[in-house]
């Protein structure tokens, strides 16, 4: 019985990237950080409240009549962000803070009012 030294050294190869590749799996991967996963968190909370800040505004023009201004306040940013975000507590700073950068961002000064400024 005669071997082929190409196949042998072809099978050998090839077992031997199987073995470097169950070694090295993964290892392109980046480990879970405490510090990136609470930036993630803060950037999707930011991101929530902003969110929240616009559908407060949006709620708020569609309920007001014609010629009146809109009235949105920082509770209805927090109101929208513990129904639509599931957020249990939302300081005020935080609401008014998304609630002024989405008024100045919509042009409401035309046609809203807000106690974000407050």
């Amino acid at each position: 019985m005669r071997h082929d030294p190409g196949g042998l050294l072809f099978i050998a190869l090839g077992l031997a990237l199987v073995a470097v590749g169950l070694v090295w799996r993964g290892g392109a991967l980046r480990p879970l950080s405490v510090k990136r996963a609470q930036a993630a968190m803060i950037r999707e909370r930011s991101r929530n409240l902003l969110r929240s800040a616009d559908m407060a505004i949006a709620e708020a023009r569609r309920r007001t009549a014609r010629g009146e201004p809109a009235i949105v306040t920082v509770k209805d940013v927090t109101r929208v962000a513990c129904q639509h975000y599931g957020h249990v507590f939302v300081e005020r700073e935080e609401a008014a803070a998304a609630l002024r950068r989405r008024y100045e961002a919509a042009d409401c000064r035309v046609d809203c009012m807000t106690d974000a400024y407050h």
